[in-house]
């Protein structure tokens, strides 16, 4: 079974999938259509990247008429940030211990 910390940052390490997620944290729910248009790839493209993010649990789609909507699920960051979180008290501790040492060294 794969770690959701990998799945996210794996789902993520793609550029283009990347800024889809970044375009619709900061702007809001989009359509297709909409994602497209700046995405710079076709509309199928667009669909596949949207289709692993919402596999990641990173989007949601709404479906309205004819149109899909795509708004971005914070939520799902959590685990990364739990991550990096931990990963900054490991490099913190580490740092005060270097510290530490060369001002015994400095003595």
């Amino acid at each position: 079974m794969v770690n959701t910390h990998d799945a996210l940052f794996k789902t993520l390490a793609d550029p283009t999938r990347r800024a889809i997620f970044e375009r619709l944290c900061r702007e809001g729910e989009q359509t297709v259509g909409a994602l497209t248009a700046r995405a710079g790839i076709s509309q199928p493209a667009v669909s596949k990247h949207l289709g692993i993010l919402k596999q990641a649990g990173l989007v949601r789609d709404r479906h309205e008429g004819r149109q899909t909507h795509y708004s971005a699920q914070l939520g799902a960051l959590a685990p990364l940030i739990d991550w990096t979180n931990q990963m900054t008290e490991f490099w913190q501790s580490r740092f005060d211990d270097l510290e530490d040492l060369l001002n015994r060294m400095d003595q």
